[in-house]
């Protein structure tokens, strides 16, 4: 092939340099576009420089008109939406359910861990101060108008008066040392038994029922560990036995393998007292650690859940799995959302007052979404009627609270063992 050029009058025949043609580098095939049509291979090398890369990364994640800009919106305000869609076969504008909560669930617990650690001084005295104190303060009122009372009140049997007078004078004072030791500084160990020691009297004194016998026994044991502990005697502080007694077993084991099991559950609670005693940052780091692998794994397990619920929907698994996939995006994006309004409203409440209010609504509408948003979702994907559908949901939610709870434990227990106490 030759093209011409006139110079002058004279007419000059000139080679024309064709570009070589490209071939595919995995199996030496003709390219006429950018995937190899014999093996599907992608013409571009993904050998690049670095920050080449990580400006592709970003460019894709924060684009506008990229596919998590088009998913994220979505996944918060169209409940069932991205799930259909994909199921659907419609994939190609949305990101990938497994590559969505990946990168959500990285972002949610990289933030947890900030949240989590910068507010852990309150959290162990949070169920202390807001509910305890109180109930406490409310009831030892409660006992002074009926001592009060007992004293202006003429009676005949003045023996049965000062008994009653000896009792309520027993609780008050009872009741006054569990309020001087819940406003004192440190002992963790002692205030968390007097929580657990309050909510079982307060069955017995408010609601107006004894305790059961095993509770009557637990009640028993706590009250002697708060003993040891005001005389400054060593106990544990966690009360992770089934047993009444504090103690732990399995009935599918021999009496030699629960002993063997009551050894490793105490050396834990001991390891468990060192560190809620001190600082118990290294401890929730580690747990937080450990959370993300673990909520992965509690993915197919939910959606075995679902499968066995909708048994026969005739659904696949991996629609399942797409649902909780959706759902624990949602979930994360939405608490990620609450912990930024949360710190927000902290910031502004004090300068204004109406702002923090407003984001105080904001997070309550939040929190509300929440509960709404599943029950939505699993109506709009399964299609069925609202009493069925309102029925699968409640078992559904109760059995993966459970899993949850488990999931939980596990997760402080091997955050326990991991942690190193100084």
């Amino acid at each position: 092939m030759t093209d011409t050029e006139i110079e002058g009058k004279q007419l000059v025949a000139r080679p024309v340099v064709e570009a070589p043609q490209s071939g595919c580098s995995n199996c030496k095939a003709q390219l006429n576009g950018p995937y190899c049509a014999q093996c599907g291979q992608d013409s571009e090398s993904t050998i690049k420089y670095f920050w080449l890369v990580m400006l592709h990364l970003l460019d894709d994640i924060f684009s506008f008109d990229s596919r998590a800009s088009r998913t994220l919106w979505p996944l918060l305000t169209r409940p069932g939406f991205l799930t259909n869609e994909y199921i659907l076969g419609r994939r190609v504008f949305y990101v990938p359910p497994l590559r969505l909560y990946l990168f959500i669930s990285i972002i949610f617990f990289i933030s947890l861990k900030f949240f989590a650690v910068s507010e852990n001084t309150s959290i162990i005295n949070i169920r202390i101060d807001e509910n305890t104190i109180p109930q406490v303060t409310t009831h030892i009122g409660e006992l002074e108008q009926k001592r009060d009372l007992l004293l202006t009140k003429e009676v005949q049997n003045q023996q049965l008066q000062s008994e009653a007078l000896r009792l309520l004078e027993q609780d008050l004072e009872k009741y006054k040392r569990y309020k001087t030791d819940l406003a004192s500084e440190g002992n963790k160990i002692g205030k968390a038994i007097i929580v657990e020691l309050v909510d079982l009297e307060h069955e017995q004194f408010n609601l107006g029922k004894p305790l059961l016998a095993s509770d009557q026994e637990r009640y028993s044991n706590l009250t002697l560990q708060l003993a040891k502990v005001r005389n400054g005697e060593k106990v544990n502080l966690l009360s992770i036995g089934s047993n009444s007694d504090g103690t732990f077993s399995l009935p599918i084991l021999s009496a030699q393998k629960n002993a063997m099991l009551n050894d490793v559950v105490n050396q834990l609670e001991e390891k468990a007292s060192k560190v809620l005693e001190g600082d118990t940052d290294p401890l929730l780091e580690q747990i937080i650690n450990t959370l993300p692998q673990l909520m992965f794994l509690l993915l197919p397990l939910f959606a075995g859940l679902l499968k066995i619920t909708y048994l026969f929907s005739k659904r696949l698994y991996m629609e399942h799995l797409t649902v909780a996939l959706h759902s624990h995006s949602f979930v994360f994006i939405t608490v990620l959302l609450l912990e930024f309004i949360d710190m927000t409203q902290d910031q502004v409440s004090a300068s204004w007052q109406w702002t923090g209010t407003g984001l105080h609504v904001v997070s309550i509408f939040f929190l509300a979404w929440i509960p709404v948003y599943l029950f939505i979702m699993q109506k709009r994907v399964y299609k069925q009627g609202y009493i069925v559908t309102a029925v699968k949901y409640a078992v559904v939610g109760i059995a993966y609270f459970g899993l949850l709870s488990i999931t939980a434990l596990i997760a402080f227990v091997w955050g326990l063992t991991n942690v190193t106490i100084i």
